[in-house]
């Protein structure tokens, strides 16, 4: 996705407010912008909420770098307002869930099964449909630049749901959630009665923590530094939760694994440390599942033969491997039946004009997920 030097595409659409980065590592700056017309295959989104992911905070301080300007943001939702040709399975009017994953449908990682692979390059991938007033471009981050009043997407990337389900608890869906409780039920396949281990207790890690009580993990351990985070982790299902500042981390989890370690930990940070101290936590045939991103050039070291002699596996997760048409669904009618929490996910709503504030609270760490609403 960085890499971007293609202009913008002659605007079409009305002129939106955004949040846009301009230099690295600099607070985000309300513009207006242009925002074009969806081409074939595409639809307009008008927003009404775009919750802070760790990913965009990476891409806004420079660590995984890209081009400039550039608008981040893409764990969102909002009404369907424009419908390019060839779209059939959206309608103006449709309330959506907008992701980043834009599939083909037919390429080799699609045909498996693998949408968030997708090997295909999309009109979008090298055409933004933001601009300046002065007909400059600027980038749609995170193929949707959601920190802005409109979107305009491939349609692969918008899911359609219940009108009553609230808009910015949808939006937790079209990142967080699907990123945390998909490593566990779609990468991992955690089987029943499992024991594993989550690093990290933010918006990413409570839900690797639900994906586990909805596969029936018998232990669930949530790891982290900040105590307030280990008590909604709790809330969220975990079964025993340790602050390594206070207790030692890998005798704790033996304690309670009848010595042998976990079966699976999740690492849902994107920190060095956390990565190596994750292969000390898992039994023989156990697996270590890295979640979390982490900058460009952190590196990690193991021991390939403890590896091999002991059948451990080293994973990577990315975006849970979500199927998003057909897991997201599902995942609205887990929320509606009370069994899957998002609305206790939201600590603060802010309007986009609050954005910095918002990104600084997180970078913090004092929210789960905040939401910018429209």
């Amino acid at each position: 996705m960085a890499g971007y030097s293609s202009g913008p595409r002659v605007p079409r659409g009305q002129v939106m407010k955004a949040a846009v980065c301009r230099e690295f590592g600099q607070p985000l700056e309300i513009e207006d912008l242009q925002i074009a017309e969806p081409g074939r295959g595409e639809v307009k989104v008008k927003l009404a909420a775009c919750a802070i992911c760790h990913s965009d905070i990476i891409y806004m301080d420079g660590g995984w770098g890209g081009d400039l300007p550039a608008v981040y943001g893409h764990e969102a939702s909002g009404v369907v307002e424009t419908v390019g040709d060839g779209v059939d399975h959206l309608a103006v009017g449709d309330h959506v869930v907008v992701t980043l994953i834009r599939s083909c449908g037919g390429c080799h990682f699609c045909a498996q099964g693998s949408p968030v692979m997708c090997e295909t390059t999309f009109n979008l991938d090298t055409n933004t449909p933001l601009s300046r007033s002065n007909g400059d471009a600027v980038k749609q981050g995170l193929r949707t630049g959601a920190f802005a009043e409109y979107a305009t997407v491939d349609a692969s990337q918008a899911v359609a749901i219940p009108k009553d389900v609230p808009l910015d608890s949808a939006s937790l869906l079209a990142c967080g959630v699907i990123t945390g409780l998909g490593a566990v039920t779609n990468t991992a396949r955690v089987p029943a009665g499992s024991s594993i281990v989550v690093i990290g207790t933010g918006g990413v890690g409570l839900n690797a923590v639900q994906g586990g009580v909805l596969t029936g993990a018998k232990r669930i351990i949530a790891v982290d530094l900040a105590d307030d985070k280990l008590e909604a982790a709790l809330g969220f299902g975990a079964t025993h939760t340790i602050n390594p500042a206070t207790s030692d981390l890998t005798q704790t989890v033996k304690s309670l694994t009848e010595g042998r370690g976990a079966d699976y930990v999740f690492v849902t940070v994107g920190a060095k440390s956390a990565i190596e101290q994750a292969h000390g936590l898992i039994c023989t045939g156990g697996a270590v599942v890295i979640v979390g991103m982490v900058p460009v050039g952190v590196m990690s070291e193991f021991d390939p033969l403890e590896l091999a002699d002991s059948s451990k596996r080293i994973i990577g997760s990315k975006m849970g491997a979500t199927r998003v048409q057909v897991d997201l669904p599902r995942l609205v009618e887990l929320y509606q039946q009370g069994r899957l929490k998002l609305d206790e996910l939201i600590s603060g709503r802010y309007p986009l004009e609050e954005i910095n504030e918002a990104v600084e609270s997180v970078r913090r760490g004092e929210a789960l997920r905040n939401v910018i609403t429209f």
